[in-house]
């Protein structure tokens, strides 16, 4: 039985879509991603909870795209992405 603090996810699943935040970093693609990190950290989160941030809007466009069986919607992700706080 799981303790009601903890929380259930996959740990491979996590360091993928980690992995993919820090692509888009390095590759400046979209270049909003690494903005949004500036941005995030300007504001005061540490870098590492601001990538954390970011993958959780990585994880909704995966979502929709696996939901909806459509194509990656760039304009989507930046605009969610502007949403952070």
């Amino acid at each position: 039985m799981m303790n009601t603090n903890e929380q259930e996810y996959n740990p491979q699943l996590k360091r993928v879509v980690l992995e993919v935040v820090e692509n888009q970093i390095r590759k400046k693609t979209p270049p909003e991603t690494e903005q949004t990190l500036n941005r995030l950290m300007d504001d005061g989160y540490s870098r590492e909870r601001a990538v954390k941030m970011i993958a959780s809007v990585v994880m909704m466009e995966i979502w929709d795209v696996l939901g909806d069986e459509s194509n990656f919607d760039e304009k989507k992700f930046v605009k969610q992405l502007k949403k952070l706080k």
